[in-house]
């Protein structure tokens, strides 16, 4: 009676697992050989130069193996979609919030002072600033901006904004 394992017709490769553990010379066999079913030639084949036998054999199909290549990928995509995917739960979550302090009239909107001030630059290669007078803007307590307005954080940590012209 046969184990079950893969198709007949799948091609398969051998592998040597644990090929870098070092042992004696008597710790060496060919059972897993033959408990694989592996007999004649194919069991030639698993035996060094030196006439001892093969230690520890897998058998791996190929589509169970996929390179290095494929699994980077593998691992890069669903990084990417992970990253995605938390940073769009994370703006949904932050608008819902948002909402909900505006509905109920709870600290939705808040107030920086702001030194605004505009660069122009001119035909010569020089910048020329106008700078206007301290204003107070309306900025949102949230984490991203919403309606048109920057976060209340980012305001308060940036204090001087530039337009260029």
């Amino acid at each position: 009676m046969r184990a079950a394992g893969p198709p007949s017709d799948a091609r398969q490769k051998r592998f040597l697992a644990n090929a870098v553990v070092c042992l004696s010379e008597g710790e060496l066999s060919t059972t897993g050989i033959q408990d694989r079913g592996i007999q004649g030639s194919e069991k030639d084949s698993f035996t060094s130069a030196s006439g001892r036998g093969a230690y520890n054999l897998v058998l791996v199909t190929e589509s169970s193996a996929p390179n290095l290549r494929v699994r980077l990928r593998r691992m890069f995509f669903a990084a990417i979609l992970t990253i995605l995917g938390v940073s769009v739960l994370a703006f949904g979550v932050d608008y819902a919030v948002f909402r909900l302090r505006v509905a109920a009239n709870w600290s939705a909107y808040g107030s920086v002072t702001v030194n605004h001030y505009t660069a122009v630059l001119q035909k010569n290669g020089k910048t020329s600033l106008t700078f206007d007078p301290p204003q107070d803007w309306t900025c949102v307590n949230a984490l991203f901006p919403h309606e048109g307005c920057l976060p209340c954080w980012y305001l308060r940590r940036h204090p001087d904004q530039r337009t260029d012209i």
